[in-house]
């Protein structure tokens, strides 16, 4: 296993629909373990294969409830349904969130409360999961990236102003950026 460096927003695979995973093989289990490493280390509850810079349809993710529960896995060709979006005005902190691509930054998104992923696991077996609150918001972010599509691309304004400022201020959306967990840590 080993920590792989994460591309920065503009990279060219984040921002274009990612292939659908032919074969589960040592190769892929080899990426899956190596994402979740990456993942632990960023630290983040979840990874996209395009945000490594392997563009295929699969994320890991790890995150506990406040119940203490651990919601971890593989997501191989995934589907995702979700519930409406509500609506009203946005809450800053309880729906704040960020992306390992946009290192060190957190803007509000409206997201589904619900949804239900169906997926493949490592172990070749169909799933189906039905999340809502936290857990859902992960799904929908990780899904997004198989689709080339970063949490940055639905911000509202006056947000979506604000993180541009930012993301042209640090020099990031153009290829080849990227910043290894771990040694290329950005400060909020």
């Amino acid at each position: 296993m080993a920590v792989r460096p994460i591309r920065i927003t503009g990279d060219p695979v984040l921002h274009e629909r990612a292939d659908e995973v032919a074969e589960i093989d040592d190769d892929l289990r080899r990426l899956v373990a190596d994402m979740e490493e990456t993942m632990h280390a960023a630290p983040g509850v979840g990874l996209a294969a395009p945000q490594v810079g392997v563009p295929l349809r699969l994320f890991v993710y790890s995150w506990t409830d406040d119940d203490g529960v651990l919601h971890a896995g593989t997501a191989i060709n995934p589907e995702l349904w979700q519930s409406p979006l509500p609506i009203g005005e946005l809450d800053d902190e309880a729906e704040s969130e960020g992306c390992l691509s946009i290192p060190g930054e957190r803007f509000p998104l409206r997201r589904a409360e619900r949804v239900l992923l169906r997926a493949t696991g490592l172990d070749g077996e169909r799933t189906e999961i039905e999340a809502a609150g936290w857990l859902a918001r992960i799904f929908q972010h990780e899904y997004d990236h198989l689709d080339g599509v970063l949490y940055a691309d639905r911000l509202a304004h006056p947000h979506s102003r604000d993180l541009a400022k930012v993301i042209r201020k640090r020099s990031w959306g153009g290829p080849g950026r990227s910043r290894l967990p771990g040694v290329d840590d950005v400060e909020p």
